[in-house]
């Protein structure tokens, strides 16, 4: 074969500053039709008629040499003996070792007199060695497969599973929250007592075997919480005697009960239209009340901080999140994302200044009108201008922030939202949460209709409210730009804040104090169930919305960049769709073969 010949077998990638796989692998067979004795002899006239050879030659060779040491991740990926089809069935055994709802492999407790109970989770010593015996198994598994011989979306799939195994590891090994948080088991203390009486059949078998368990519940907490963080402790001290003045997901009561032991109160109450039910609720709230009299007794011991400090948060970041950015990079792009919103927000209300001021809804028949106007509208927008293809079946999808009138008065969200619906419900239902996840049901891929990353779903939602702004939704409806800036920059405090609960720079209470003079209309409330949410979810839920955002914003302008004029904004959106709720750098990857954010992740250093 003649040296041009074989040379234009071997398909030339797009070239940039950083080599991906792809190119090193076609420098390498370049190399090899170069630095071939034969064709150099063979082809020695042809050398001459065309580029100057000795220049390409060394220029090769030059870009292996930097691209060995800036990549040395591309020599990592795993050149095992396991299959895709081996990738998948790892990925079934992980999930059914551990549930959707991220549980652990649960015991059957039975009652004094020897009936099942609700079972209760098993976190004793000899039940987490085993489980870290199977997680070892797991990553055994997956760090001896073929991935190097896989096409890019295989390759793709893989580094998604392998995240999976790797947060659950972080969870056993890191946040252990069954031995670190006492709100782990005060939150599985509350839900029981939203149950609406009265109760028969088996819905009376279900609510008996929940309310019977709490006691054993209580008995296991005692015996597990080891190594209480002070922060977790004083945040279920304080959700076990007072309300939240947020109450997501509570049913609503005009005067809210005093936190979880208020609840069972509350229940004990209605209870009285079946009392025979009475004993075992009042056997349960005597539970609640003395691990509440315990966790006060234990409390001054219990010093130790929450968080999972910068070093662990770090790999988790990389690892786990498959993010490009370390904790300390994320402060600065939250801190500029905070300022520029901040900065838009002050330029919108000097252009706005002469316009009326929005008014909250009056009536809870008003705010549903205001819903259904702003549904329809952007429902319209979506189709008209192109932005994403909402199937037929898409119908009613409710809203997010449903009406309540408050003895203290509105909270922030509900500041915002009976202004105007049309913030969140860009964001949590069209094309937001709800849609997204509508969506996502209807994946049947064998791996990717079973991972789920925070950061894309949080950060498709929050890349909406501003995008959909930047489209013209709100051309005519200046002030409801300020909501949506408004909403950003709460979104972007998030993210300093939350890397200084997780590295342990702050506190909940300094970060309710760093957040309240930078967000218009926050309180205290929100601000304090926002920092407990962020810092005892897995790490980095908080950082998602800002830094998704961002993510998406760099997916979309690559894309543009690559496909110029024939970039279609529908399409891009769909195809985000399809693509299933994977980490965004990996989305990135398959999207536009861009994985300068991909390789470091290949070499996996061990866990702090």
């Amino acid at each position: 074969m003649r040296l041009h010949a074989r040379a234009a077998t071997l398909k030339p990638p797009l070239f940039r500053a950083c080599p991906s796989t792809q190119t090193i692998t076609w420098l390498h067979g370049m190399l090899d039709v170069l630095t071939s004795e034969q064709a150099f002899h063979a082809e020695a006239s042809s050398l001459k008629r065309i580029s100057p050879m000795n220049l390409l030659l060394t220029t090769l060779l030059f870009c292996l040499f930097i691209s060995t040491q800036a990549i040395a991740g591309g020599s990592a990926i795993p050149t095992g003996k396991g299959n895709y089809q081996d990738l998948v069935q790892l990925l079934d055994e992980f999930l059914a070792f551990r549930d959707p709802a991220g549980d652990q492999p649960r015991q059957i407790i039975r009652d004094t007199a020897g009936q099942a109970i609700d079972p209760v989770a098993d976190f004793s010593a000899t039940a987490m060695a085993a489980q870290k015996a199977q997680m070892a198994e797991f990553q055994s598994r997956i760090n001896d497969m073929d991935v190097a011989a896989w096409e890019r979306h295989q390759q793709v799939d893989y580094l998604a599973v392998r995240s999976r195994l790797d947060q659950y590891d972080f969870i056993l090994q890191h946040t252990r929250p069954w031995a670190r948080d006492p709100g782990f088991y005060v939150d599985r203390l509350l839900r029981v007592t939203f149950t609406e009486l009265p109760v028969t059949g088996a819905a009376q078998a279900e609510f008996l075997a929940k309310i019977r368990a709490v006691p054993v519940l209580v008995n296991e907490a005692q015996k597990h919480l080891d190594d209480v963080a002070a922060d977790y402790a004083n945040l279920a001290f304080y959700n076990l005697h007072h309300a939240d003045g947020v109450g997501h997901g509570y049913p609503y009561r005009s005067t809210p009960p005093a936190g979880v032991l208020g609840w069972y109160d509350d229940l004990l109450q209605r209870a009285g239209i079946q009392p025979e039910l009475l004993p075992d609720i009042q056997a349960a709230r005597s539970a609640v009340q003395a691990f509440s009299a315990w966790m006060e007794s234990q409390r001054p011991g219990w010093t130790a901080q929450a968080g999972v400090g910068e070093a662990a948060f770090d790999w988790y970041l990389k690892y786990v999140k498959l993010m490009p950015w370390t904790s300390g990079q994320l402060v600065v792009l939250g801190q500029r994302e905070l300022d520029r919103l901040w900065s838009d927000y002050a330029l919108q209300r000097h252009r706005n200044r002469s316009l009326p001021e929005l008014s909250p809804a009056g009536s809870e028949q008003e705010y549903q009108q205001r819903i259904d106007a702003t549904d329809q509208r952007i429902r319209a927008f979506l189709e008209e201008q192109d932005i994403i293809t909402v199937p037929d079946h898409i119908g009613e999808l409710d809203t997010n922030a449903p009406w309540i009138v408050r003895p203290g008065g509105r909270n922030f969200w509900e500041e915002i939202q009976f202004r105007d619906p049309s913030p969140d419900h860009l964001h949590a239902v069209i094309p937001g949460h709800r849609f997204d996840g509508i969506m996502a049901s209807a994946n049947e891929h064998p791996i990717r209709s079973k991972i789920y990353s925070a950061a894309r779903v949080e950060g498709w939602a929050t890349y909406l409210e501003e995008a959909m702004l930047q489209a013209g939704l709100f051309y005519d409806q200046p002030r409801v730009r300020e909501l949506i800036q408004i909403f950003g920059i709460f979104r972007a405090a998030r993210v300093p804040a939350d890397v200084w609960l997780q590295t342990r720079q702050m506190n909940v209470d300094e970060v309710v104090e760093f957040w309240l003079p930078r967000v218009p209309y926050l309180d205290r409330n929100v601000a304090r169930v926002d920092a407990e949410i962020y810092l005892r979810r897995p790490p980095g839920y908080g950082i998602g919305y800002t830094i998704g955002a961002l993510q998406m914003q760099r997916l979309l302008a690559d894309l543009k960049r690559q496909q110029g004029d024939d970039f279609k904004l529908k399409d891009f959106h769909d195809q985000l769709m399809v693509m299933g709720r994977l980490p965004l750098s990996l989305i990135r990857w398959e999207m536009t073969g861009l994985d300068n954010e991909i390789l470091p992740v290949w070499e996996r250093q061990e866990m702090p």
